[in-house]
């Protein structure tokens, strides 16, 4: 993988409402440069939109540039080379919004498919001297989903974070905010 000498990818896990996302947001106002906030949720009701509205309302303070990108995270990593700190959040949902598209369009998709797909994402990353933080829920802590849909998506969920913590440079869990650092520098 291409690395500028200055790129950085951090992970970042948990459960829903574990404050990853807050966590993460932290960590990147402590950084300097611009900021762009990637976010891969799309709006499909109105509790949704409220919820958007209300995060977008939380990030005006700290001046981020957001796009927002339910599928094509690669080329919006790509486009945004400006930004000294960019933030992803979510790859659980973007991998939700790629399984959707699929089903949609008929068709399968495999583990190999989202470890290919996750690679060119932290490819995409790596390039320019920038930091990348990624946002993740952990899904696998829980039971075995009772449906072949739920189970697929468990398991595309886990060979993504797998991935993309295999590439990073550092690695975070949070639980009920508090951060336990699991890879690379250990920061607060």
């Amino acid at each position: 993988m291409t690395e500028s000498a200055n790129s950085r990818l951090i992970y970042i896990s948990g459960g829903s409402r574990s404050g990853k996302s807050r966590y993460a947001e932290l960590r990147a106002v402590q950084l300097p440069g611009p900021r762009t906030y990637i976010a891969t949720c799309p709006a499909i009701d109105a509790e949704m939109d409220e919820r958007i509205a209300r995060h977008r309302l939380q990030r005006e303070k700290y001046d981020w540039l957001t796009l927002e990108e339910p599928l094509e995270l690669a080329r919006v990593l790509g486009e945004c080379q400006d930004s000294s700190v960019v933030l992803v959040d979510c790859l659980t949902l973007w991998i939700n919004n790629l399984l959707y598209r699929a089903q949609q369009n008929n068709k399968e998709i495999s583990e190999e498919d989202i470890t290919t797909l996750c690679t060119e994402v932290a490819v995409a990353a790596r390039q320019g001297k920038r930091t990348i933080i990624f946002v993740t829920n952990e899904l696998g802590m829980g039971l075995v989903p009772a449906d072949p849909v739920s189970r697929l998506y468990r398991d595309l969920v886990g060979r993504c974070n797998q991935t993309i913590v295999g590439l990073a440079d550092e690695a975070v869990f949070v639980v009920s905010g508090c951060p336990i650092f699991l890879k690379g520098d250990v920061k607060k």
